[in-house]
C-alpha cells in the first residue's frame, strides 16, 4: 500500500459489543455458541487442544453497545468459526450482525481471518441489508475479555467505507 496515499473518511463508524457463551455440557440455559464439528480426537461438548484445531462453533450472540452483557440487546451475531491451525491461535470467522432496533434494522456481514492472539485484528464488511444496504468496510476486532474457553467479549469497532 502507498504510505502517500491519503485514506478515504468512513462514511459510518459503530462500535459494539457481541458475548460469545460457548456450551460446555452445563450451561444449556445461558450457551449462545455450540460446537458443531469436531477432530477425531476430541469431542463436542469442550474445545479441542492442539490449539481447538477442527472445532466448528456456530453461535447466536447478543450484540450490545456497551461492554455489560446484561445491557439491552440491539441485535444478534450470527454465524460460525472454526480453528484453523495446529500451532497458534486463530480462526476463521463468517458473521452476521442482524439488527433489530430502535435504531437500526438490517444486517451487516463479517467475513475473514482472526489471528486471536493479536491484540487488535481486522475483518471485511462485505455487505448489508437494511439500514446498511450493500455497505463495505473493516471491522476491528478486540477481545475485550474472557473466562476460560467458555466466555468471551469482542468489542467491535466497524468502519463502513460504502454506504447507500
Amino acid at each position: 500500500m502507498n504510505k502517500n496515499k491519503k485514506l478515504p473518511k468512513p462514511c459510518k463508524t459503530l462500535t459494539l459489543y457481541f458475548h460469545d457463551i460457548i456450551y460446555d455440557g452445563t450451561n444449556a440455559g445461558n450457551a449462545t455458541s455450540a460446537i458443531v464439528a469436531a477432530p477425531a480426537w476430541a469431542n463436542r461438548t469442550t474445545l479441542s487442544g492442539l490449539m481447538h484445531f477442527g472445532d466448528v462453533v456456530v453461535f447466536d450472540d447478543p450484540i450490545t453497545t456497551d461492554n455489560n452483557l446484561h445491557s439491552p440487546a440491539v441485535g444478534r451475531a450470527q454465524g460460525l468459526y472454526l480453528y484453523d491451525r495446529k500451532e497458534v491461535f486463530t480462526a476463521w470467522l463468517g458473521f452476521s450482525f442482524v439488527f433489530n432496533s430502535t435504531e437500526h434494522k438490517g444486517t451487516l456481514n463479517f467475513i475473514g481471518a482472526d489471528p486471536l492472539m493479536e491484540k487488535v485484528r481486522d475483518v471485511s464488511v462485505v455487505g448489508g441489508t437494511g439500514d446498511f444496504f450493500m455497505s463495505r468496510g473493516v471491522a476491528t476486532l478486540m477481545t475485550d475479555a474472557f473466562e476460560g474457553s467458555v466466555y468471551f467479549r469482542l468489542r467491535v469497532d466497524i468502519k463502513l467505507y460504502e454506504c447507500y
